[in-house]
């Protein structure tokens, strides 16, 4: 079995509705082109191609901040999470859970969301962004929401959410060449995922679970950027991290970050063994982005489950990131 615990769905009614929210936005010209993101037949059929395959399904970007202001983003979110709760209900093979969507720009509904999504819909984790339209998700205002998935003991899903608008050097205004994109991304995972471990949150709630899309971005490849900091070099020691200690982290920073789960939705084996190498067979969860390829999700979920299989590590173990963590993580 494997369980891939994040890709990403948009149920037809909500995808028609962001038509009328967001007129002119780039997702209503690319969306409708990729069938199996809004067809659920067609994702099952997809899906049937790689036997044994189930898909833990989370709403798919925009995120929810970016396109209602906070009196708005509560229904809308509520309209998809209804909507995903549906699909498992009538295709439990296939979709045995779903991730819920929070209106992030609205704590308080966001708490009240999460509460419903996991007590009446049956969620087994929440998506969160990198940044809430543009605010750190380390900020204090959005600890509430971390702190009740620690109540349910359910995961947080984080995705990137970075756009052309970033602009890859001070004197331009937008990115090029897709680098928003290509690298960005990791980037935004793995600024937020320091951001949330220099803010305390893992010694104020270390029951806290995180799951970082694509292998924790560019966490496992600068391992040793972790382990000595700037002005570790000049005013520290190999043990002693000043940065480290002005945040009054009570371990060495390197141990919070192996304390994230690591999705496998990278599609190439040398970075999966690398990205294995850091979190370990625990850590890891089988996902594969699915279905954002140009073969309407075939080529990652075919590659991803081939980086898995190359891993140098018992049956046991790839079973495990296969399907056993994420049945442990989703309580399935």
């Amino acid at each position: 079995m494997m369980i891939d615990a994040f890709n990403h769905f948009m149920p037809k009614a909500y995808l028609d509705r962001l038509g009328s929210l967001i007129p002119g936005h780039p997702v209503l010209t690319a969306f409708p082109r990729l069938k199996t993101l809004w067809d659920v037949d067609a994702r099952r059929a997809l899906m049937d191609e790689f036997p044994g395959t189930q898909h833990v399904l989370s709403l798919a970007n925009p995120p929810p901040e970016l396109i209602g202001p906070p009196d708005k983003t509560p229904e809308l979110v509520r309209m998809a999470n209804d909507a995903l709760a549906e699909i498992c209900r009538k295709h439990p093979d296939h979709f045995p859970a779903f991730i819920a969507s929070l209106p992030m720009n609205n704590v308080e509904a966001s708490v009240v969301e999460a509460d419903r999504a996991v007590k009446e819909l049956g969620a087994r984790g929440v998506q969160v962004f990198t940044n809430v339209a543009g605010e750190p998700l380390s900020a204090a205002k959005f600890r509430p929401v971390l702190a009740r998935m620690v109540e349910h003991d359910l995961g947080v899903w984080v995705h990137p959410m970075r756009t052309a608008q970033f602009s890859d050097y001070a004197s331009e205004k937008e990115s090029h060449n897709e680098i928003w994109f290509s690298f960005g991304w990791p980037y935004e995972t793995t600024a937020c995922m320091t951001r949330l471990i220099y803010s305390g949150i893992f010694d104020e709630l270390p029951n806290l679970k995180i799951v970082s899309h694509h292998m924790g971005g560019m966490i496992p490849y600068f391992s040793g950027k972790i382990k000595l900091g700037f002005r570790q070099i000049f005013f520290g020691g190999p043990e002693r991290n000043p940065t480290a200690e002005d945040a009054k982290l009570k371990k060495p920073p390197v141990h919070y970050y192996k304390m994230l789960y690591a999705d496998t939705a990278l599609g190439e084996v040398a970075p999966t063994r690398c990205g294995h190498a850091f979190f370990g067979t625990d850590k890891c969860v089988f996902a594969t982005d699915a279905p954002f390829d140009s073969e309407q999700g075939r080529g990652l979920i075919r590659n991803t489950i081939a980086a898995v299989n190359a891993l140098e590590i018992s049956q046991a173990e790839k079973d495990a990131i296969f399907s056993g963590n994420a049945k442990k993580l989703l309580k399935l």
